[in-house]
């Protein structure tokens, strides 16, 4: 998922009681959901562990028709579901695997895709499912997003399946292998493909997801420039991992530094609380490193960003306007340890339901004509985009004309907001989300990242991530709990047992 800040409207959570009929799901939904987590958890965390075990990343230049890991992972589903009876159809980018019969069909829109993770910052390999190292977790890369959902819905279907129920709509679950990397062959499927009438997302939050913020990048290339000087200046700085993850990781290198100039820096570091930094100083040369938090880059406020935070360190010095120097004082300057744009021209903006538009540095690249800093930004609704486009430009002209430096590439993408509206499955899983929670009169909300719920007709969100959770997906430390595991199982089923029935 590209995915996840959530804005949660009147969500109260209260005590749930089975006299409140509003909130019950049918005696069949809720039979055939208790019959899924009591005969099938275990199942479930064991086909979680055969598929969280293929590092299914893209590879740059290799369709995913191509990837070995993508195919192994699919030959994965494939004898999944065999075993569950469930049938199977390969198209290449799109895996669906059904049960039952009709014309009429239910969609459950995952991915098999994930983004990559760094073995060396997890207690075990991300690609081997630990279960023991924090009891109740279920931890490796994909677990929240979105492997652990494609195991709930299997065996969601499985349960149904046991239960003979009679099944109006055919179900239908879509795994697309390149949800993470790029959308374009999932938009080619569409035009030749009939899709489900009614569909949910299983790659966000509950309650249910209506709103998803419009998704953007801006690259600024910093052009290479050296200087000579007898005074400290940045001969480096980098960060960041991937586009759409907060980066907890990011270095700087100053040469002609002192044991003063160090002494500095360490001083000011002890008023942060949230990061941690690293001080190494050889022969005039001094290397800060800092360690923030990994989090997903529609959720920033779930991590700490090294990349601002070792910049903002670092503005005990107007530093030389070098491609280093520069590219952190643009930091400072335009940006800040801030989440929401306000330094950054006029763009900062927010909608009531949507929130505010976030703006994230979340990864620097080392290229042949420079540096390029690559921001991630978030943008609601209610700003053209046209003028947001404009805005960010005059604010990158401003910049460049008060520092008197010509920023090689400049460039930026914008995508629209999405709001879905009014379809008559979402108070079924509102109903459902309240029975099994406890929390009533759930709304709808809007999150921070992007679904293929844009892409697929009548499509809502639905889990798999608690509200006022912190989301794991795209961190260093990926896991969904078991308790929530269990839950999602429950859910999940009672709901296709209520729409398809």
């Amino acid at each position: 998922m590209i995915k996840k800040l959530s804005v949660l409207t009147l969500l109260t959570p209260l005590l749930f009681t089975q006299t409140s009929l509003a909130y019950n799901v049918s005696n069949q939904a809720e039979n055939t959901a208790n019959y899924a987590v009591k005969t099938y958890k275990k199942d479930m965390v064991n086909s979680l562990a055969k598929l969280v075990k293929h590092n299914t990343v893209a590879i740059d230049g290799t369709p995913s028709t191509k990837n070995p890991a993508h195919i192994a992972f699919k030959n994965e589903l494939k004898a999944q579901a065999k075993h569950l009876g469930l049938d199977f159809k390969d198209d290449g980018y799109v895996v669906i695997i059904g049960l039952g019969k009709s014309t009429e069909r239910i969609g459950i829109v995952t991915h098999g895709d994930i983004q990559p993770a760094t073995p060396e910052k997890w207690k075990m390999s991300p690609f081997d499912l630990d279960l023991t190292s924090e009891p109740g977790k279920l931890i490796g890369r994909g677990t929240e997003d979105d492997k652990g959902p494609i195991s709930t819905a299997l065996y969601a279907m499985k349960a149904i399946k046991d239960k003979n129920i009679t099944l109006n709509k055919r179900i239908e679950l879509y795994v697309y292998m390149a949800e993470e990397s790029d959308w374009g062959p999932l938009e080619e499927y569409i035009k030749s493909h009939s899709l489900p009438q009614t569909n949910i997302t299983i790659d966000a939050e509950y309650p249910v997801v209506t709103a998803e913020k419009g998704y953007g990048t801006i690259s600024l290339t910093f052009t290479k420039k050296t200087i000579k000087s007898k005074s400290p200046y940045l001969n480096g700085f980098t960060g960041g991992f991937f586009g759409s993850q907060i980066p907890e990781d990011a270095t700087a290198t100053i040469k002609n530094a002192n044991v003063e100039l160090l002494q500095k820096l360490m001083d000011r570091a002890k008023a942060y609380t949230n990061i941690n930094f690293d001080f190494t100083l050889t022969e005039g040369t001094l290397t800060v490193k800092a360690l923030g938090k990994s989090a997903h880059s529609s959720k920033p406020e779930d991590g700490v960003n090294a990349i601002t935070h070792l910049a903002e360190l670092l503005s005990i010095i107007d530093w030389p306007m070098n491609t280093s120097g520069a590219l952190v004082n643009f930091i400072n300057t335009k940006l800040g340890t801030g989440l929401y744009g306000k330094k950054f021209g006029d763009i900062a903006f927010s909608d009531d339901f949507m929130g505010p538009m976030t703006v994230s540095p979340t990864v620097i690249k080392q290229l042949k004509s420079g540096v390029q800093l690559n921001i991630n930004i978030r943008r609601p609704r209610g700003k053209q985009t046209e003028l947001l486009q404009q805005q960010i430009n005059e604010a990158i002209q401003q910049w460049q004309i008060q520092n008197n430096f010509i920023l090689s590439d400049v460039k930026q993408s914008v995508r629209e907001p999405w709001v879905q509206k009014d379809l008559p499955h979402v108070k079924t899983l509102l109903k459902v989300f309240s029975h099994y929670t406890g929390i009533k009169n759930a709304k709808p909300i809007s999150i921070g990242g992007g679904t293929n719920s844009r892409l697929f007709p009548n499509a809502v969100s639905f889990g798999p991530s608690m509200p006022n959770t912190e989301y794991t997906g795209h961190s260093e430390h990926e896991f969904i709990t078991m308790k929530q595991f269990e839950l999602n199982l429950k859910m999940y089923t009672a709901a296709l047992v209520e729409l398809a029935k």
